[in-house]
């Protein structure tokens, strides 16, 4: 997961509140040279867009997020998830995660951190990464978790992104601020690409190189 997040350092955490939006808006991220998305489990449509999306957008590689439960791990399986992401990290969910699916488990401590990486994710989604000490934090915790890379959301944008992803133990950066709630509704998916494109730009140098297809693979857990 680590390698996927290398090649799309900038996750659009999406939340979606009707099925139509699904397409238009992953269509609109791949336009401004975003090919990853995670739809988060925060409504009911949620499962059906990810279908959607795997369907008539397959360049963008679509995760499912605030997964909280082995059920929700099923669900999101079951509607073509490529990988899955949660807020937390409980002892059941790391231990019933599907076969050969991606998980980035949340975690906000070096506690937690060190029960992943016992578990055998490398990968980890620091958050609410701002709230928890940002950049200052992840400084601190590098030499003694090397080998653990994340992906930092809560409070990321385009005024500190780019501090997170000059981090050598930051592979990724996740956040909304691409994707207002208020530009879905409103179906601008124009002002929605130009986001998504000023995102990438902000990037370029920091992170490279960029890839136009994203493998599904499951990296280091």
């Amino acid at each position: 997961m680590s390698e996927i997040f290398r090649q799309q350092p900038i996750v659009p955490v999406v939340t979606l509140e009707s099925v139509k939006d699904a397409v238009p808006l992953a269509r609109a991220l791949a336009e401004g040279g975003i090919l990853i998305a995670e739809i988060t489990f925060r409504t009911a449509a949620a499962a059906a867009a990810i279908e959607a999306i795997r369907m008539a957008v397959p360049e963008v590689l679509v995760g499912a997020g605030t997964v909280l439960t082995p059920a929700l791990m099923r669900t999101a399986e079951a509607a073509g998830a490529q990988f899955l992401v949660s807020p937390g990290a409980t002892s059941e969910l790391l231990s019933r995660v599907p076969a050969d699916l991606p998980f980035v488990p949340g975690v906000a401590s070096v506690s937690e951190m060190m029960v992943a990486k016992d578990n055998g994710f490398l990968t980890q989604k620091f958050f609410p990464a701002e709230v928890l000490g940002g950049v200052d934090f992840l400084k601190a915790i590098a030499a003694p978790l090397a080998g653990v890379s994340f992906c930092a959301t809560g409070g990321i944008g385009p005024e500190n992104l780019q501090r997170y992803l000059s981090l050598p133990n930051v592979a990724a950066v996740g956040g909304s601020w691409m994707v207002p709630q208020a530009l879905v509704a409103a179906g601008h998916w124009a002002e929605i690409a130009a986001l998504s494109a000023e995102a990438m730009t902000a990037v370029t140098g920091v992170k490279k190189p960029f890839l136009n297809q994203p493998a599904h693979m499951r990296g280091e857990g």
